[in-house]
């Protein structure tokens, strides 16, 4: 496969770039090769500079639920492009884009835009200290929730994929107001009560883990955080950056039947564009300047192109049968590849829910991130390159969950599978 334009952009890029990419895992640096510079995509396949056609399954990590270049999203965006980009200034955009939100997730009875991930849940984290007057804060190992201070300590995702420590630059007085347990591990997250009671704002988690790969909550662990943050006084907080209206119409919120205090919506919610929210109860969304004491702002937030952009996506996701299909590709994509590696004679376990997919080279089950560290990554990076060299595009890490969108048809799925079976081959020969 023809990798020169990549090659010469990349050499191009590391001149002017931090080690030539603007987010980290995208280098290909644990799985080896040349990071592939994409020119275009259509449904759900995109191409890179050099020509070479692959069926996508990172989705750009996660927000194209309807594939790239979905027609009723471009003709939304040359609109409202029309009218302007940005003003600064409350549209109606704006209020449409969150009564729809409210309207899937009636446990956000207010949300607030932002435009990244990264600063919902650190808005959400700062809003949960503001109403408790509490500082420190749990997490979960592996669980990533941005980058900002205090949430890369034990992070997942592109950290765990660089082997790097998850905190540098970070002052050491935020680390310490981080605590830490196992995720899927209720009597570690009690003994943290037990010790930090009074002291711990929220727990923030998310509610199926996709940033240490793919790790569903154990049955009754999430409804225990609820028991748990009832029980202390502290806010329960579902970062559903990646699982948000991924996994069910109502997200996992409503896949697993419980409401937290605070929600943090990203990717799908913006439709392609950088867009995110964060919301929950009116008893703590009225904290919130203007209308409350706690501040956060931004030049950004509600950009009209992001709201019709994701306001038409989640009226698409709202069309009957939409999650029916998203389900029937996941399912047909890990039921196939646990099939041809058994055919193979790999050690592989995999899981789904909705849109959202992952697998390890790993007997199983993973259920923390303990468990996600021991699967063979060598096992891993050999199977990638060989699902590439058969132009099939997954996440460059073994520690980050795939993804389907509706554009995915049972046809692209069976290639994917044939071109699975060529590469699990290649896999099995690495011990």
């Amino acid at each position: 496969m023809a990798t020169h334009e990549s090659r010469r952009l990349f050499a191009r890029a590391k001149r002017v770039i931090p080690g030539g990419v603007n987010s980290p895992v995208r280098a290909f640096g644990s799985v080896g090769g040349v990071p592939r510079f994409i020119d275009r995509g259509k449904g759900c396949r995109i191409w890179d500079v050099d020509g070479n056609e692959y069926i996508d399954y990172v989705g750009s990590w996660g927000p194209l639920i309807l594939g790239h270049a979905n027609p009723r999203i471009l003709k939304t965006l040359r609109a409202t492009m029309a009218r302007g980009t940005s003003f600064g200034a409350p549209t109606e955009l704006e209020i449409e884009l969150a009564e729809e939100i409210r309207r899937a997730m009636p446990g956000l009875e207010k949300v607030r835009m932002v435009s990244s991930g990264t600063e919902a849940t650190m808005s959400a984290i700062r809003l949960a200290r503001g109403v408790t007057g509490r500082a420190r804060i749990l997490k979960f190992e592996g669980c990533y929730h941005g980058h900002s201070d205090g949430l890369l300590v034990g992070a997942g995702s592109g950290v765990a994929t660089l082997g790097i420590p998850g905190s540098p630059g970070v002052p050491a007085a935020m680390t310490e107001l981080t605590v830490q347990a196992p995720y899927n591990d209720l009597a570690a997250v009690a003994d943290a009560f037990a010790h930090w009671g009074d002291e711990l704002a929220c727990v923030i988690v998310e509610p199926i883990a996709g940033n240490m790969g793919f790790v569903a909550p154990k049955p009754g662990f999430l409804a225990g955080l609820r028991e748990l943050c009832d029980r202390h006084g502290a806010l329960l907080i579902f970062d559903e950056v990646m699982t948000g209206f991924r996994v069910h119409p109502g997200s996992a919120q409503a896949l697993y039947g419980v409401d937290p205090d605070l929600t943090c919506l990203g990717k799908v919610v913006g439709g392609g564009m950088p867009a995110a929210a964060y919301g929950g109860k009116k008893k703590y969304m009225a904290r919130v300047a203007p209308e409350g004491d706690v501040y956060q702002a931004g030049t950004l937030s509600g950009n009209p192109l992001a709201m019709a952009a994701g306001l038409e996506t989640l009226r698409r996701l709202a069309e009957p049968g939409s999650y029916e299909q998203l389900g029937a590709r996941s399912e047909q994509l890990v039921h196939g590849l646990l099939e041809v590696a058994s055919e193979c004679g790999v050690e592989l376990c995999a899981d789904r829910a909705g849109g959202m997919w992952g697998i390890y080279f790993h007997p199983g089950p993973v259920t923390n991130f303990c468990e996600a560290k021991k699967a063979n990554e060598a096992r891993f990076r050999r199977f990638f390159a060989a699902m590439l060299d058969e132009g099939v595009y997954l996440a460059p890490s073994p520690f980050e969950a795939g993804f389907v969108s509706l554009a995915h048809r049972k046809a692209d799925v069976e290639q994917t599978l044939a071109a699975a079976r060529k590469a699990m081959k290649r896999a099995a020969r690495v011990r």
